[in-house]
């Protein structure tokens, strides 16, 4: 019986090295976005306001005609102007332009902008060289325990978030939320869920982990961004849904929401997000009932990792028709996307630290 080859150890101290790295340049596009906001708010802009009055509606309609930027005043104040996207809003009650996004307001703003931008994107290098190293390391999958699912999954959505930037996709009014969210991540990753790089227990050991858990990953990634769309969404419809009862939003949740693109553009866009993965969720799902059927002898059996799979399944699928269904676009829509996400979430964290079962094998 030929022996599991033990870690490389040099490889696996390469990849917690790489790992620290990308948190230290994370933390440093965290800076660079809040700066870029910072800076960003001296623009003075009001175009949903202007949107939803008369006035406004035409004025609008002029400025959508402009020129893609325009420079006003000094250099070192200059106000970016984007185009005005008119997006139609899901429940159908308004129509109101994006904001300029976070690569609006100021060109200092935009440049600490394009600077978080490439500190994430160094981040994003040196998080997936950790990825890889930590593979290396044990020349198998890197993501059979808690601690590798992490860094392999915070990984992937910043991967997918650059590149939606890349397709030109108006997603800069991601940045601050994903580089705080990925550094809490990483962090309960380094601390609460490390796990020495070793083998792979028998259970394991098999080509469908490289399959199914791979996959999971990227449908969680990705769900991740849905979530997160459907969170900026219920703040800038209430933004919007103030303006329209003609109340007067404080000047910094005006300066904040002005950034962000329309709620009927966030709505749609938390949609097609979780309507593009849940297909490969759906596979996900078959696959881990295939390997069950080869490791256990049987594909269902209603482990708590089963059950919870298949109520986030539910979820994902209930907001889906909900959302293709007139009576539940909008705010409950989103609502009902927060909960699946919240099942992907606890079928994580909840199932794998407080239940136990058949999936329990890995620990954290």
């Amino acid at each position: 019986m030929q022996l599991a080859a033990a870690a490389n150890e040099s490889l696996a101290h390469l990849s917690n090295n790489l790992i620290y790295a990308s948190m230290a340049v994370y933390t440093l596009a965290f800076f660079a976005h809040i700066a870029e906001w910072i800076f960003g708010s001296r623009s003075k802009v009001a175009r949903t306001a202007a949107a939803l009055t008369s006035s406004g509606a035409s004025s609008a309609a002029a400025k959508a005609a402009a020129p893609a930027v325009q420079v006003r005043g000094k250099a070192a104040a200059a106000v970016l102007d984007k185009p005005q996207v008119v997006t139609r809003s899901a429940a159908g009650t308004r129509d109101v332009p994006d904001g300029p996004g976070a690569a609006g307001g100021t060109v200092q703003g935009d440049l600490y902008g394009r600077i978080a931008v490439s500190l994430t994107a160094l981040g994003f290098l040196l998080a997936a060289g950790g990825v890889v190293a930590r593979a290396m390391s044990v020349e198998r999958a890197p993501w059979g325990n808690m601690y590798e699912f992490s860094i392999t999954f915070s990984t992937v959505a910043v991967g997918t978030y650059l590149l939606l930037l890349a397709l030109k996709k108006n997603v800069r009014w991601l940045g601050l939320f994903l580089v705080t969210t990925v550094l809490l991540d990483l962090g309960i990753a380094t601390t609460v869920l490390y796990t020495d790089s070793d083998q792979l227990v028998p259970a394991l050991k098999s080509y469908w982990l490289l399959i199914h858990v791979s996959t999971a990953i990227i449908c969680g990634a990705v769900f991740y961004i849905g979530a997160a769309g459907a969170v900026m969404y219920l703040f800038r419809d209430s933004y919007e849904a103030k303006l329209v009862r003609g109340g007067k939003p404080g000047k910094f949740a005006t300066s904040v929401m002005e950034r962000f693109p329309s709620a009927a553009s966030l709505d749609k866009f938390s949609y097609r997000i979780n309507a593009a993965v849940f297909p490969l969720w759906t596979f996900t799902i078959i696959a881990g009932a295939i390997w069950a059927g080869d490791a256990w002898g049987r594909y269902w059996g209603w482990d708590p990792k089963e059950v919870w799979s298949f109520v986030t399944w539910v979820a994902y699928a209930c907001y889906l028709h909900a959302r293709a269904t007139a009576g539940w676009k909008g705010r409950k829509a989103a609502y009902l996307a927060l909960f699946a996400f919240a099942c992907w979430i606890w079928n994580y964290y909840g199932v794998n630290i407080l239940l136990s079962g058949k999936h329990s094998y890995a620990g954290v």
